[in-house]
């Protein structure tokens, strides 16, 4: 039987040296259309990036919005219109060698240290009620010889490492009610007890809010959270609202969401922060020439500094703000989402929810969806325990990006390029120094 050869016309009949026929489609390469910059931002190493730069962005933004809106103050006071930011400034030094510190600590130091912290915060928390000092009606302050710290901002990150500890142990078990309130809500419930003792309503919300992205992570029951959330909420209401001499956080809230007659009183602060805010428009009046800094909004470099960079910077500045906080944000969900250690995961939630969920309540206060409460903007309203606190906070959550499954290799690869990068340039600009010495002398010789 004959068989026939070269009657097949196609790819696999053409001689190597054939051009291709017209009617033959050209394949392109898929892969260039694929978009290059994107496996860039989501390498494992975009947690930690994120994280190290919008923490130093917000810290220096905090640190020009202090030392803008708390010169006028200072100056009144007979101080030096640098008094402010100096304190600040000082307690930003302090913390950066913790943060530091911090982020480069193993995991396994944390688990550790979880116990430990939260006991020693218990004891200061149990202190404050017979030996604090009271600042504008709340009992929240410790004084040691020169330093003054609320212990309460040091309860939040010991809480949740404490949480991370224990939840993430037995994360198995949390399916059950009884094993998921021993001990972690008797610890929780316990801290925001001795924090309410003090009568400081907005740190106590902050710390539910911590405990609710723990359990939240942790795979607890959601009947567990409804419960807890529930019984909170009719707990706070009732003693701190309306079970009080006073009626001044209920009338804040009635200020609120109703109509406010009494605009030289409880509305007063939260008109001048909105007169701000507009004041600034889209670009702001410019850095330093804020109006309600002048002795009109209180509190202007605490709690209502976001009002001071609204009038300041305008619009785009709040969005700057309020960006670079969704950045820590999403970098903490990237924690939660790529880290392998249940501990890990449990501890940035409760850490970001801290973070992140006091920022938005702060920035909610300023434009007036929620009452007044005094709770500071982290990293960028005054205040030493708890600038400090929330560094060391940032840090923590920095060394678990560290620890992401191939972040610490490419850390370490990067690092030797940038050795390598070092050598070459200094050795190119040793040899061109040689080069132009011999080129000289060879002229001269020629000569």
């Amino acid at each position: 039987m004959a068989v026939t050869t070269g009657t097949r016309r196609g790819p696999a009949a053409r001689p190597s040296n054939a051009t291709p026929s017209r009617t033959t489609p050209r394949r392109t390469p898929q892969k260039r259309a694929e978009r290059p910059w994107l496996g860039q931002w989501n390498s494992t190493v975009t947690s930690y990036y994120l994280l190290v730069g919008a923490t130093g962005l917000l810290l220096v933004i905090g640190l020009v919005m202090v030392l803008s809106s708390s010169t006028v103050t200072s100056i009144a006071e007979g101080n030096s219109p640098f008094a402010a930011f100096l304190v600040q400034g000082r307690y930003a030094l302090i913390g950066l060698p913790l943060m530091l510190v911090a982020a480069r600590l193993p995991v396994r130091w944390y688990k550790r240290l979880a116990w430990p912290a939260l006991l020693a915060s218990l004891a200061m928390l149990a202190a404050v009620p017979f030996v604090g000092k009271l600042v504008n009606g709340n009992r929240n302050w410790l004084v040691v010889g020169p330093i003054q710290f609320q212990p309460s901002e040091l309860a939040k990150l010991a809480l949740a490492v404490w949480l991370g500890a224990v939840l993430g142990r037995k994360q198995h078990l949390l399916g059950s009610w009884g094993q998921a309130i021993v001990p972690g809500v008797l610890g929780l419930a316990a801290v925001l007890g001795l924090v309410m003792a003090g009568h400081d309503l907005g740190t106590a919300l902050i710390m539910a809010l911590l405990g609710l992205g723990a359990y939240w992570v942790s795979g607890a029951p959601a009947s567990l959270l409804v419960v807890g959330g529930v019984g909170a909420a009719l707990v706070v209401g009732w003693a701190f609202i309306l079970n009080q001499g006073s009626s001044d956080r209920l009338t804040r809230i009635l200020a609120a969401y109703g109509t406010c007659t009494d605009t030289q009183g409880q509305c007063y602060q939260s008109i001048h922060g909105m007169y701000g805010l507009g004041t600034g428009g889209l670009f702001g009046v410019g850095l330093g020439a804020s109006r309600e800094k002048w002795k009109y909004l209180p509190e202007a470099h605490n709690d209502f500094i976001y009002s001071v960079i609204g009038e300041e910077l305008g619009l785009l500045g709040t969005l700057l703000v309020l960006a670079l906080f969704a950045v820590l944000g999403i970098a903490m969900a990237r924690v939660v989402r790529r880290h392998p250690d249940p501990f890990v995961k449990i501890t940035t939630a409760a850490i970001g929810c801290w973070v992140v969920g006091q920022a938005f309540v702060n920035i909610g206060v300023v434009i007036g969806v929620l009452p007044v409460i005094g709770v500071p903007l982290p990293l960028v309203s005054a205040g030493g325990s708890a600038l400090v606190t929330t560094m060391v906070a940032l840090g923590v959550v920095i060394s678990f990006a560290r620890s992401e499954p191939g972040a610490a290799e490419a850390l370490a690869a990067r690092r030797s390029v940038v050795k390598r990068s070092v050598a070459v340039l200094s050795r190119r600009g040793r040899d061109g120094v040689t080069g132009g010495r011999s080129r000289r002398r060879g002229g001269d010789g020629g000569r």
